[in-house]
């Protein structure tokens, strides 16, 4: 049997996953993380991407749209800002939200507008669209 800790993932609306992982894939501000079971303290700052929960011998994969996480030696807590299963997720929109952020970014359609906000909105609809397909 593979170590394993405890992980949450919570978002301000519902506790999306709670259950014991061999391990986890996560998009971190500076870059993927793979954190096993007796990683070393420390907290992380999440961007929007693809989470991969190992646990009991499958992968369960959730798109994490930023948060943070803190990594104890047996427990792993996750503060979601938005996770959402493939099935919560509706393709055509994220299609669609990623089309715009696109146009945002390129100037198409508006003179002034934030550009990390667009920049932000691609991230996470290229994550909804990386998970349902």
């Amino acid at each position: 049997m593979a170590n394993t800790f405890n992980l949450e993932i919570i978002c301000p609306d519902r506790m999306f996953y709670k259950g014991e992982a061999e391990m986890l894939e996560i998009v971190s501000e500076d870059g993927m993380l793979g954190i096993y079971a007796g990683h070393m303290p420390f907290t992380a700052v999440l961007m929007p991407g693809v989470a991969r929960i190992h646990a009991n011998g499958e992968i369960k994969e959730a798109a994490i749209h930023s948060g943070f996480m803190e990594i104890l030696q047996d427990k792993i807590t996750v503060l979601a800002e938005i996770a959402e299963w493939p099935e919560e997720i509706d393709l055509d929109r994220a299609k669609q939200a990623k089309e715009r952020a696109e146009k945002r970014i390129k100037g198409q359609m508006e003179k002034e507008f934030n550009l990390k906000r667009a920049e932000f909105a691609l991230r996470k609809s290229i994550a909804r669209i990386k998970l349902v397909k």
